[in-house]
């Protein structure tokens, strides 16, 4: 026998069916039935962890009296001091704080200080059936839009795109904190911010790309993780989704490039239309050769033939709503609302 050929095939022989599992684990598993956790009441045990970025004590002491103001008791994670060069921690000690806040039984909440790079690291070693068996509230934005995907696909949970703990907590936010997380109104409509607002913040300045109103089930978040995911076993598939986009600080040329990458890998032809937050320092400067902002998305989605609308309340601003990914909702462009259809806690 040709001890050289038996060796190279049993070699190849043990690699196949790993190349196969792999290819296998690409393709995306069908979403587990939609899983509600509990509403948050005053006096609930909440975790406190960093799965993206280190958070500084300033930030940190912050989050606390957040949290404290809302009536909420604090755990915080075993590594939420932890820090590893631009991360809060190893991927292993990260992993270790989301993992240990949802086996917590007495924990009824799970919530992100902060957002900032790290959470698509975590993406394929998290342990979705523990997240399945034990639903809970999970609240972030901005980087944390990745584990929200990443759950609602793996384990079906609806996670909630807020404020993280460290976030500036005004009336507006709290408002709608409370009746999406607290109180689980439904049908609860989501307005402007207007009200709270200077007259002339132009932050907050609301255009229609398409008029219209249309339903359609609520995903999307920050347009730079939507974009960096795309083309992975996590990324956003748009079919008849009403999807949800902001970000901050990317040029106008960047936002161009990202929501090109997502008509061409997440379906964006199919979607049910598109609710823009707002995208605070995304325009160029004065005299630079670029578009504006508005001028951009208008060129990258206002072709798609669905009510599309720029400038609803939530985004890296103060006055932030909460949105619960996974249950249905409205968007009324002439109305200039968002309206949940549905509770997102049970």
């Amino acid at each position: 026998m040709n001890r050289r050929f038996f060796t190279r095939n049993l070699a190849l022989g043990s690699f196949l069916p790993f190349v196969m599992n792999g290819q296998k684990s690409n393709r995306r598993p069908e979403r587990p039935a939609l899983l509600k956790p509990r509403r948050l009441k005053e006096g609930d045990l909440v975790a406190l962890i960093t799965p993206g970025s280190y958070i500084p004590d300033s930030s940190l002491e912050k989050a606390v009296k957040n949290l404290e103001a809302l009536g909420l008791r604090i755990a915080p994670g075993k590594n939420l001091r932890a820090k590893y060069g631009f991360v809060a921690g190893t991927d292993a000690q990260r992993l270790e704080d989301l993992h240990a806040a949802f086996a917590n039984p007495e924990v009824k909440a799970v919530w992100c200080a902060r957002g900032g790079y790290g959470c698509t690291r975590l993406l394929p070693y998290i342990d979705y059936p523990l997240i399945r068996k034990n639903p809970k509230v999970f609240i972030g934005y901005s980087d944390i839009t990745a584990l929200h995907l990443a759950f609602l696909q793996r384990a079906g949970l609806i996670g909630f795109h807020g404020p993280v703990a460290s976030s500036t907590f005004n009336p507006y936010s709290v408002e709608h904190f409370r009746a999406v997380v607290m109180e689980g109104l439904s049908p609860h409509t989501i307005p402007l911010a207007e009200a709270y607002l200077e007259p002339k913040d132009d932050l907050y300045k609301y255009f229609t790309l398409r008029s219209g109103r249309v339903q359609g089930e609520l995903q999307g978040g920050n347009l730079s993780l939507l974009a960096a995911m795309a083309g992975t076993e996590f990324e956003l598939d748009a079919t008849n989704k009403l999807v949800f986009l902001e970000d901050i600080e990317e040029r106008p040329y960047r936002v161009d490039r990202m929501l090109t990458q997502l008509r061409q890998s997440a379906s964006f032809h199919q979607a049910a239309g598109f609710a823009l937050g707002i995208f605070d320092g995304c325009n160029p400067d004065e005299g630079e050769n670029s578009l504006s902002l508005k001028d951009t998305v208008i060129d990258r989605l206002a072709d798609i033939p669905v009510p599309a609308a720029y400038g609803l309340s939530f985004g890296h601003v103060s006055q932030q709503c909460t949105l619960p990914l996974g249950v249905m909702a409205e968007l009324d462009t002439e109305a200039k609302t968002l309206r949940l259809l549905e509770s997102g806690v049970k």
